[in-house]
């Protein structure tokens, strides 16, 4: 990899960098924080919201240059061949010891169903239903499999795929009916927040329940000898779970723009940025963290 001497030449190459981003709430928030911080040292940013899939294969083509969202463990068949192939880095974990998995209501868990291999005995109350996020999701793919290989007697349940604001709102419309619901959750996130829910335990190693997850920031192969001053900040972009539970309440709960959620909280945490931009440079050669003051402050 070449010194930081070399940055802001090699960075003066990059017309834009762009983002893949998922539409999903933690990934929307963390971009935009890292979006506007490259845009106070100097570089345009573009963010394209895409599936996971097509970002992982635009970061092949060379068409995405950076992806905050590889969750492991549910996209590791997705990203650790294209790893293999030395065609994209697994950069940094972004955040670490998340949760995700089906989750029910706090009522329903109550009422017995602990772990998936509890869903199938109470198909009549769930529809024979799961509800799910975006199609392509590693979340939604191991949900998926399960399926076809019949785990915990889930061979003839369906997997309802749509959007995360659409699932979270048929999801909250039955829990205020107080009607039965199983649907995909993760930390961090408002969800956990707003509704007294409650992540089942797995089954039959069905490999969709209590997954402690790893969040990675995935970018490509070449972007260390290509873009080093780019590659260092983002090596050390990393964010607490409590922060990110702020962005997401702050964008999806409050209703705010994540632009407006990511500026304001930028400002007031000056101290935790000057870490991710230590010995990085912006374009102008200058510490990237005085131009983030002069623009925050």
């Amino acid at each position: 990899m070449g010194g930081l001497a070399a940055a802001p030449a090699a960075l003066a190459a990059l017309d834009e960098v762009r983002f893949g981003v998922p539409p999903w709430p933690g990934v929307t928030v963390k971009t935009e924080v890292a979006a506007q911080l490259m845009e106070a040292m100097g570089y345009e940013t573009r963010q394209r919201e895409l599936a996971v899939s097509v970002i992982l294969e635009g970061l092949t083509r060379g068409d995405i240059d950076v992806y905050l969202g590889g969750w492991y463990p549910v996209q590791t068949d997705m990203v650790e061949p294209l790893i293999e192939n030395g065609e994209v880095e697994k950069l940094v974990s972004n955040i670490q010891g998340a949760n995700s998995g089906l989750v029910v209501p706090r009522y329903v868990y109550d009422a017995g169903v602990t772990s998936v291999a509890d869903l199938d005995r109470y198909k009549k109350r769930f529809g024979g239903e799961i509800q799910g996020i975006e199609a392509g999701t590693g979340i939604n793919t191991a949900v998926l499999e399960a399926i076809d290989n019949d785990l915990a007697g889930l061979g003839d349940w369906r997997l309802r795929e749509s959007s995360t604001s659409a699932m979270l709102a048929q999801a909250e419309q039955k829990m205020n009916d107080e009607e039965w619901v199983t649907f995909v959750g993760w930390e961090p996130h408002w969800m956990n927040v707003s509704f007294d829910l409650a992540y089942l335990e797995d089954a039959d190693d069905a490999g969709i329940a209590a997954i402690e997850s790893t969040v990675w920031t995935v970018v490509p192969a070449s972007l260390a000898d290509e873009y080093p001053a780019l590659h260092r900040f983002l090596s050390q972009f990393t964010v607490d779970i409590e922060d990110q539970n702020e962005w997401v309440h702050g964008y999806s709960f409050e209703d705010r723009p994540a632009d407006e959620v990511a500026s304001d909280w930028i400002g007031a945490h000056l101290d935790t940025v000057a870490g991710w931009l230590e010995g990085v440079e912006a374009k102008d050669g200058t510490p990237a963290i005085d131009a983030v003051k002069a623009a925050y402050e």
